[in-house]
C-alpha cells in the first residue's frame, strides 16, 4: 500500500533546495542577478523564496507599484528551471505607511507606541494595516498567481509578538465576551476575587502589563490565546488576499520562535507547515543533546499537519546573531540538512542566498559569500547536498510511521512558566520534554509531537511530561487511551490546573487520578545542589535494578490502585513511592514522581518502548550518540542513520536486506559512520 503524500507542488515533485533571495538589494547591478542564475544551477538549487521584505521596492509610494524587477526575476527562473515561493511583504512595512498611518505601529505592554523600524513592528488588528496588506497582496496574486515559475505563497515572515494598542484592547474584550458571555463567567474563570481583582465592566479589562495587572494567571493565559487567534486571523486575511487568484497554490508561513504563538492552531489555515532552524552546533564535546532537540522540533512541526513539512530556513554556515557564531565543521552541513529530511521535511532551504552588503545581517551565513563566486567551502557543501537531494528524490512525500507521541500543549507550557510554586528558579518544562524525547530519539523510536486536542488512537505509547494544565476532557481521553491498550507515561506536576489555570479540587493529579492510580499529596522543590534518589524494587515489571539520582522536584504520592516500582532513598519521605505503574483496562500508565536523569530515562524507555510494541527505525542496539529515523512510502522503507557523537561508530543492522540509498549497492551487516556522518539505507517495507 502506497502511503506517499501528494507533492507540495506538482511543478516540483522532488526535494526543494534553495534559499531566501533578495534581488531587490541588487537592482543597481543587473550583472549580479544574471550571475545568481548560474550559481543557483551550479549549487543544485531549484527554488527560491522571494519578496519577503520587498514592500518598499514593490510599492515605493502609496499606490505606486513597480513589478518590473520581479517580472524579470521570475522570467529568468522560468527559463532556467527554477521556481519561487512568492512572499507577501507584510513582515516589514515601508516608511511611508508608518508615517501616514501611525496606527499600524505596535504599542508595547508599557502602552508606548513604537517608532518606525525593525521587523514585525505592526498591529495585526489595525484596519488600515489589513487594508494596505490586502492591496499589495492582491496585486501580487493578480500578476503572479498563474506564473509557471510560482509554486506557492510564503505568507509574511516569522509571525510573532503582540500589540497593546486601543484597537487590540477592544478586540481582546470582544474575544473574551464571545468566549465567556458574561462578566460573572469571566470573573469565575480568572478567580478575580483574589486581591480584589473583580471586574464590574468590560471596559476595565486590559491586556497584562508590567506596570498594571500581570498576576491573574487566567488572564495571562487568555491574552496569549487571544494573540495567537489574532495572528491567525491576520494570516488568514493574507492567505485569502492571494489564494483567490489560484486556489491550487499552497500557502505556508515560516514558523520560528515558539514562545509567543500556539503554532498548532495554524493547522486550519495553512496548506503546508514550514519552520526556520538555527542550532548552535559544536558547543560541547558532542552534538547529541542539540541534535536530539532539533529532532524534537522537526517532529513537532511535522506533526501539526501530520505530513511532510518544509525546512524554510537554516544557515549554510553560521549566523551573525547568536552569542558565538561558529562555523559548521566538515560533514555537519550534510548531516544537519539530511536530519530534517529524516524527520519528514521535503526541503532544505537557507537564509540566505547571497550575503547582504549592509545592515544587521551582512555577516549572516549565505550560499554566496561577499567574494561572489563558487570557490568557497560553503558553496561546495551546498552544491554537494544539492546532488544528494536529487539522488534521493524518491523519498520526497513519504511518511513517518510514528506509533509514539509526546503530548506538548502550548497553553500548558505558558501555564507552567506562569506558575508560582515549588521552584520559581525554574521548573524546566521544556528541558524535561526534550529529555524524554531524547531518550526515545537515541533508540530510533519515531515520535510525533501532538496536542491534547489531537486523535490519540494511532499511538501505542504517549508520553506527557509535566501535564500541569490538564482539562477534564484530556483526562477522559487519556483514560480511554489506556483502557484500550495504550501505554501512558507522565510525571510530577501533572493534573494540577484546568484550562483556566484554576487548581483541580479533590486531589491531584485531578483528571488523571484514576488513570494513574495515585494521589499526589505534596510536592517539594529542591535546591539546585540537592539530590534525592530512586531505588528500584527487586523483581519490578520493568526489569530494571539499582539506584538512580533524583533532583529538582520530589512529589509525595500515595499509591491507590498503582503498583510501586521504586521508592525514594532520602529525606523524611525515604521509602515512599517515586515510580509507579497502574493497570487500567488493557493498558497501563507509568508515573515518575521526581525528575530523573538521562541514564534512567534511557533505561526506562528501552523497556517501555519494547513493552508497548512502538515502532523503531531499526531493530538493533544503537551506539551512544547515534540515532535512526525512518520514512516509508509503503513499498520501501528509508532508514537514516546519523552520528551526532564525538567519535566514529558502527551500527549492526537487524538482519533485513539493505541497500545504500545513494549508490544502490548492497549493504553489509555492519555500517560505519564517521563523526558528523550519515548513512541512508533502503529496505523493503513490511507488508501488513
Amino acid at each position: 500500500m502506497m502511503i506517499n503524500n501528494k507533492p507540495i507542488s506538482p511543478k516540483l515533485p522532488v526535494f526543494m533546495h534553495g534559499a531566501d533571495y533578495n534581488p531587490d538589494q541588487w537592482l543597481h547591478d543587473p550583472s549580479v542577478l544574471e550571475e545568481d542564475i548560474r550559481l543557483m544551477k551550479l549549487a543544485g538549487c531549484n527554488v527560491m523564496a522571494i519578496g519577503i521584505f520587498s514592500w518598499a521596492s514593490l510599492e515605493p509610494n502609496e499606490g505606486e507599484f513597480r513589478f518590473d524587477w520581479m517580472d524579470g526575476v521570475l522570467e529568468r527562473f522560468k527559463n532556467n528551471g527554477i521556481y519561487a515561493w512568492i512572499a507577501t511583504p507584510s513582515g516589514a512595512r515601508p516608511a511611508w505607511l508608518s508615517a501616514k498611518y501611525p496606527e499600524v505601529l505596535r504599542v508595547g505592554a508599557n502602552r508606548v507606541r513604537n517608532l518606525h523600524g525593525m521587523r514585525h513592528n505592526h498591529c495585526y488588528t489595525s484596519p488600515v494595516y489589513r487594508e494596505k496588506t490586502a492591496i499589495i497582496n492582491r496585486k501580487l496574486a493578480e500578476r503572479y498567481g498563474d506564473h509557471p515559475a510560482v509554486i506557492g505563497w510564503h505568507i509574511s515572515n516569522e509571525f510573532g509578538g503582540d500589540c497593546h494598542c486601543d484597537l487590540c484592547q477592544e478586540a481582546f474584550r470582544a474575544w473574551l465576551q464571545e468566549k465567556y458571555g458574561t462578566l460573572e463567567a469571566l470573573n469565575m474563570a480568572w478567580w478575580t476575587t483574589f486581591w480584589a481583582h473583580t471586574y464590574t465592566d468590560w471596559s476595565q479589562v486590559e491586556s497584562p502589563s508590567p506596570h498594571g495587572e500581570n498576576m491573574v494567571h487566567g488572564q495571562n493565559l487568555d491574552w496569549r490565546r487571544f494573540v495567537t487567534a489574532q495572528t491567525i486571523a491576520f494570516c488568514k486575511h493574507e492567505i485569502d488576499s492571494v489564494k483567490w487568484a489560484n486556489p491550487d497554490l499552497p500557502a505556508t508561513t515560516n514558523m520560528h520562535m515558539i514562545e509567543g504563538l500556539d503554532y498548532r492552531q495554524f493547522a486550519d489555515v495553512l496548506d503546508v507547515v514550514s519552520w526556520d532552524a538555527y542550532p548552535t552546533w559544536h558547543q560541547g564535546k558532542d552534538d547529541v543533546k542539540l541534535g536530539a532537540s532539533i529532532g524534537f522540533y522537526h517532529d513537532l512541526y511535522r506533526s501539526i499537519l501530520r505530513k511532510p513539512f518544509l525546512l524554510m530556513e537554516n544557515t549554510p554556515s553560521q549566523t551573525n546573531w547568536q552569542a558565538v557564531s561558529k562555523l559548521k565543521q566538515p560533514g555537519m552541513h550534510r548531516l544537519s540538512s539530511l536530519q530534517a529530511i529524516a524527520h519528514g521535511s521535503d526541503s532544505v532551504q537557507y537564509f540566505q542566498w547571497r550575503k547582504s552588503r549592509g545592515s544587521s545581517e551582512k555577516f549572516h551565513g549565505a550560499v554566496v559569500d561577499h567574494v561572489g563566486h563558487e570557490h568557497t567551502r560553503v558553496f561546495r557543501d551546498v552544491a554537494e547536498l544539492g546532488g544528494t537531494l536529487a539522488d534521493i528524490s524518491a523519498v520526497a512525500g513519504s511518511s513517518t510511521p510514528a506509533e509514539t507521541a509526546i503530548l506538548f500543549d502550548w497553553d500548558n507550557r505558558w501555564a507552567v512558566k506562569d506558575a508560582q510554586g515549588p521552584r520559581n528558579s525554574g521548573l524546566h518544562y521544556e528541558d524535561t520534554v526534550l529529555d524524554h524525547h531524547r531518550a526515545l530519539w537515541e533508540q530510533g523510536v519515531m515520535t510525533d509531537v501532538i496536542g491534547s486536542g489531537d486523535d490519540f488512537s494511532p499511538y501505542k505509547l504517549i508520553v506527557a511530561p509535566m501535564l500541569y494544565l490538564c482539562m477534564e476532557e484530556t483526562g477522559r481521553k487519556l483514560e480511554a487511551f489506556v483502557e484500550n491498550g495504550g501505554t501512558l507515561v507522565t510525571t510530577y506536576w501533572s493534573g494540577i490546573v484546568n484550562e483556566h489555570d484554576l487548581c483541580h479540587l479533590g486531589g491531584f493529579p485531578g483528571p488523571l487520578r484514576k488513570t494513574l492510580g495515585i494521589w499526589a499529596e505534596e510536592i517539594e522543590g529542591l535546591y539546585d545542589e540537592d539530590r534525592n534518589g530512586l531505588s528500584l524494587l527487586a523483581g519490578n515489571t520493568l526489569g530494571l535494578s539499582g539506584n538512580y539520582e533524583a533532583r529538582e522536584i520530589c512529589e509525595l504520592v500515595h499509591a491507590e490502585s498503582a503498583e510501586v516500582l521504586g521508592h525514594y532513598t532520602d529525606s523524611f519521605y525515604a521509602g515512599r513511592p517515586a515510580l509507579t505503574v497502574n493497570k487500567l483496562g488493557q493498558g497501563k500508565a507509568y508515573y515518575m514522581a521526581t525528575r530523573l536523569g538521562d541514564d534512567f530515562l534511557l533505561d526506562f524507555y528501552r523497556s517501555v518502548a519494547a513493552e508497548s510494541g512502538a515502532a523503531r527505525a531499526l531493530q538493533s542496539e544503537l551506539p551512544a550518540g547515534l540515532t535512526a529515523q525512518l520514512r516509508t512510502d509503503g513499498i520501501w522503507d528509508y532508514v537514516f542513520l546519523m552520528n551526532f557523537g564525538a567519535e566514529a561508530a558502527e551500527v549492526k543492522l537487524d538482519g533485513r536486506v539493505y541497500t545504500d540509498l545513494e549508490s544502490g549497492e548492497a549493504e553489509e551487516s555492519v555500517v560505519s559512520l564517521q563523526v558528523n556522518g550519515i548513512r541512508m539505507l533502503k529496505r523493503a517495507a513490511a507488508r501488513e
